[in-house]
């Protein structure tokens, strides 16, 4: 029953080059890449057996050896974060029950997510993955609408239905919604946390299938798995007045750095 968690980690982004190795301030003052951070926010999750960082890049490697991680090296042929996640576990082999894919441009990922995901999967026999979703509030559905408002790739939105099984994730919006709300209020909108956790055998498939129209479009890896009729589970997961972003652009960097301080995070 052993839980895998694995950090994607490449250096060559498209929209944001470099970002593992951005330093995030926090409330102390001092200064650590997001990469550490990401690191940090993985070894707080209760049940997770093994953590390794897993990069197609030197400099990413030293960051991370640094502080102490353990680091896999994969191929930069890699098309996203799952792609390289399946080809660490193919490196490290061992019989797994689940891998966990924590993204490294969540630093903010509190460690009940993933460990409501894990149960959540454990579960739920008829999934062959699970990501989970937040309930947006007034504020952070402001903060989605003004990013696109602006031309800015923000956070992903999920519409997930009966057994809370994934219907579509998009970068825009959806679903729909009229009006505003005010800034603690409950919103019909669902904000997707990119981290996963994947059963072996349906993270091993994942590379054998090609790229749909959908994740063409988009540009997010979870909808291939959708594209395959293969089923996602959305578990929904409490903030408990923790405040959640992702790092997507320079821009964000300010957005976290004033969360961690009011948090309290260092």
């Amino acid at each position: 029953m052993s839980v895998l968690i694995v950090i994607p980690a490449r250096y060559a982004s498209t929209r944001y080059p470099a970002k593992p190795l951005v330093p995030l301030t926090g409330a102390d003052g001092v200064p650590k890449t997001l990469i550490r951070r990401s690191w940090e926010a993985a070894l707080s999750v209760s049940g997770a057996d093994r953590v390794v960082v897993a990069t197609d890049d030197d400099r990413i490697r030293a960051e991370a050896e640094g502080f102490g991680a353990e680091v896999v090296m994969t191929s930069p042929d890699c098309a996203n974060g799952t792609e390289r996640c399946a080809e660490a576990l193919d490196r490290i082999g061992g019989d797994y029950e689940m891998v966990v894919n924590l993204q490294g441009d969540a630093p903010l990922t509190p460690a009940w997510f993933i460990e409501d995901l894990v149960a959540g999967l454990r579960a739920h026999p008829w999934a062959e993955l699970a990501t989970p979703v937040l309930r947006c509030e007034g504020a952070m559905l402001a903060s989605l609408r003004e990013d696109r408002a602006q031309g800015r790739v923000g956070g992903t939105t999920a519409v997930f239905g009966a057994l809370n099984r994934g219907i579509y994730f998009s970068k825009e919006v959806i679903p729909f919604t009229a009006g505003t709300y005010a800034p603690h209020d409950p919103t019909p909108v669902f904000h997707h946390v990119g981290v996963y956790a994947y059963r072996p055998e349906i993270l091993r498939a994942y590379p054998n299938w090609p790229v749909g129209p959908l994740e063409g479009l988009e540009g997010l890896e979870q909808l291939r798995f959708l594209e395959n009729a293969r089923a996602v589970l959305c578990v929904e997961v409490e903030a408990r007045g923790r405040q959640f972003w992702e790092l997507n652009n320079p821009s964000d960097v300010p957005k976290i750095e004033r969360m961690m301080a009011e948090m309290g995070i260092s």
